[in-house]
């Protein structure tokens, strides 16, 4: 258990892997400040009331530009979580102020309060290459040049990717700050405790929408079939807290994905045998055929990095049906609300 005198700076933890992150920070004793939006401080305090002596809120009109010292005075380590959602966000120009302008401003306070310790949530997409490696040496290859140029999944995979290797000069202009980078691909599992969607904002369903779209006979199957566990992501966070040194170690840039591999026509055969109740619902569409079950990662490393081994990972039915069990849960707060529910396709 961490020291009770321990407190974590998060930002995005009002977010899909945010609030799972938070959560579990709360729940092992640490005390956490979370940075949220100014909009939606209210609303979140809310959601974490039983904590109210380890979590102190502190509300942030931009992540890129706003300076916020007394938040980080005392503080052991920075999590960083916060970027634009991809598919809300389409133009290039905001994709690359909220991924590589916000993360550069929390790193720069951070190092300036004499913080050590930065963990920072990345993408497996950083590392896509044409040879569909996906490994801790493998770099997307992106400009802000041709960022500049793109929309949509594109200008966000080219943001977090630029985001990225200024994390990374970062640590090479200061080897005295501990830095990791965690790498998942699309994330799927239930919301956590907190999380607060009081309207059908699908977007802010974030990859668990490739996932609500299973429950409509219309529906689509996410691009690729790489995933990991909401929680094992959450996790492998708070084991980045006390990983070992770069000097033990290495650079600590951590490809992960669940271990598991996945064929989504067994998958959604599982839903329906276990969920009878939704058949009528169910994708009928045919779902694509993909070159490769599983990512083939480095998990000697991930276990040196962050001791996290296989029998570590979330059972793949249990992600997907804890998955769709807490969608309906979100789609029957909102019909109990009065709105109207569609699945996007």
């Amino acid at each position: 258990m961490p020291d009770s005198s321990d407190v974590i700076f998060l930002t995005g933890g009002s977010g899909f892997l945010g609030s799972h992150i938070l959560i579990q920070l709360l729940n092992q004793g640490y005390h956490v400040r979370a940075a949220v939006r100014e909009k939606k401080a209210a609303l979140f305090k809310q959601g974490y009331e039983r904590f109210k002596d380890q979590l102190e809120v502190v509300a942030i009109a931009d992540i890129a530009t706003d300076q916020f010292p007394d938040a980080l005075r005392g503080v052991k380590a920075v999590i960083h979580t916060a970027a634009p959602i991809a598919g809300r966000v389409n133009d290039a120009e905001s994709q690359l102020k909220g991924s590589v302008e916000g993360l550069l401003n929390v790193i720069r306070q951070a190092e300036k309060a004499r913080i050590t310790r930065i963990i920072v949530t990345s993408t497996v997409l950083t590392a896509a290459t044409p040879a569909m490696t996906f490994t801790d040496k493998d770099w997307y290859p992106a400009t802000k040049e041709a960022a500049l140029k793109s929309t949509g999944i594109e200008a966000y995979h080219a943001a977090k990717t630029l985001a990225e290797r200024e994390v990374w000069n970062f640590a090479d202009a200061h080897p005295d700050v501990e830095i990791t980078t965690l790498n998942p691909p699309f994330l799927y599992g239930p919301f956590a405790e907190g999380f607060s969607l009081p309207n059908p904002d699908y977007y802010a369903l974030s990859t668990n929408l490739y996932i609500y779209k299973f429950l409509t006979p219309e529906g689509t199957f996410p691009s690729y079939p790489l995933y990991i566990d909401v929680r094992d992501a959450a996790k492998a966070h708070l084991l980045a807290l006390n990983s070992p040194p770069t000097s033990e170690v290495g650079r600590k840039r951590v490809i992960l994905s669940s271990p598991h591999e996945v064929v989504f026509a067994d998958i959604v055969s599982m839903i329906n045998a276990q969920r009878p109740e939704l058949d009528d619902r169910l994708i009928k569409t045919a779902p694509p055929e993909f070159p490769f079950k599983r990512l083939d990662f480095d998990l000697k490393r991930l276990q040196q990095v962050l001791g996290m081994k296989v029998e570590d990972f979330t059972p793949l039915n249990d992600t997907f049906l804890d998955t769709v069990d807490s969608l309906l849960v979100q789609e029957k707060q909102w019909t109990a609300a009065g709105f109207v529910v569609k699945v996007p396709t």
